[in-house]
């Protein structure tokens, strides 16, 4: 059976060459091949000896997902449908924004990435849950989503980067997948790989506290908490896993997150649904809930989908909302919808994912 090297860190690197008798250096020559070049085969790594790449060919191989779909919009919003096997498919988003080869406004180029097939956590505004959970994704499959974006993106020479930040927002809950997380956070923030800052990598969690606590000790990056109510009661509504782990215990941990966070804030996501969760009350609520914990508030248009019994809030009430937290000195911003012709805007990632009953149907997740 063959090794996938996009399974593994630099750690992981080092200890299957030194399985193979080969010198530690060998590890990096070939991480970078993988993730700064884009290499898809040992044959094109001619900065190794021929012998290794022999061998190479013969116990491992460079396998990232299948391509299912490849789609873009007029505004270079990009989504690709993945196959991870079994009759499952996640999606990967990337979402450009200004000019990659220079100009007046600062580019920055996101992917979004998925972590599960899936979801356990069945958030009342999100139909990913609602299929329930088929498996996490293994570290391959996710840093394979970098991997195919990059090369697919023009990312693998020496002009400017294709990917300045990864946020992991697509389907599944990426701290319910710790180990395979960690192992891909690590590649994404090498520097033999794809070079990113802890501060434009960010993990979105629906508010797993005791894997909050590890992932501060592990590898901090930006901490991105999925909210959406000021109080319990309705919490315990919309995100069932605050029965878990209640506000007062969620907001403990962020305090405590910071303190090892490469940002000092917290990002708050806040799905705004009218007449659920978006009047002045709960924005004065959130002010007073927050109050001490350096934060910012993402405020997001819910994208209804087939079934749902919510609404997007209207603008005039997102605004009225955006004002109060402002006013109370909380950075507050209205994501910008992106990629909708293509269901890549946020809530609207589209995946298939057998559920628990081995039908196989579409999902839509919250990014």
């Amino acid at each position: 059976m063959t090794v996938n090297l996009l399974d593994h860190d630099a750690e992981g690197l080092a200890r299957f060459f030194a399985e193979l008798g080969e010198k530690p250096f060998r590890a990096r020559q070939v991480l970078r091949a993988i993730h700064r070049r884009g290499a898809a085969d040992f044959a094109s790594m001619s900065d190794c000896a021929k012998s290794l790449r022999g061998r190479l060919g013969e116990v491992a191989e460079i396998r990232a997902p299948g391509v299912i779909r490849d789609e873009i919009t007029p505004d270079g919003t990009r989504k690709w449908l993945l196959d991870v096997g079994a009759g499952n498919a996640v999606e990967s988003v990337f979402i450009p924004d200004g000019d990659r080869g220079g100009g007046a406004r600062r580019y920055r180029g996101t992917l979004c990435v998925s972590t599960q097939a899936g979801c356990a956590l069945d958030c009342a505004f999100c139909s990913t849950g609602k299929q329930g959970f088929n498996r996490n994704l293994s570290t391959a499959e996710i840093i394979g989503q970098l991997w195919l974006a990059n090369r697919a993106l023009g990312g693998t020479g020496e002009g400017p980067r294709a990917l300045t930040n990864v946020v992991l927002m697509g389907m599944g809950e990426p701290l319910a997948n710790f180990d395979n997380v960690v192992t891909a956070l690590r590649v994404m923030l090498d520097d033999d790989a794809y070079m990113l800052s802890r501060r434009r990598v960010t993990v979105s969690s629906s508010g797993i506290v005791p894997a909050i606590d590890r992932l501060a000790q592990a590898c901090p990056v930006a901490l991105a908490v999925s909210l959406h109510a000021p109080e319990d009661r309705l919490r315990d509504a919309l995100v069932p896993i605050n029965r878990k782990y209640p506000l007062a215990t969620l907001l403990a941990a962020c305090r405590r997150y910071l303190e090892r966070s490469p940002r000092d804030f917290i990002t708050f996501e806040y799905v705004m649904l009218d007449g659920v969760n978006d009047a002045d009350a709960h924005a004065r609520a959130l002010v007073a809930l927050t109050r001490g914990l350096p934060c910012k508030f993402n405020l997001i248009a819910f994208n209804p989908f087939p079934g749902s019994a919510f609404r997007s809030s209207p603008a005039q009430r997102v605004r009225g909302f955006q004002e109060i937290l402002m006013n109370a000195g909380i950075v507050a911003t209205l994501r910008r919808t992106r990629g909708r012709e293509i269901d890549a805007a946020c809530g609207q990632l589209a995946g298939r994912v057998r559920n628990r009953r081995g039908v196989v149907g579409i999902s839509e997740v919250t990014a």
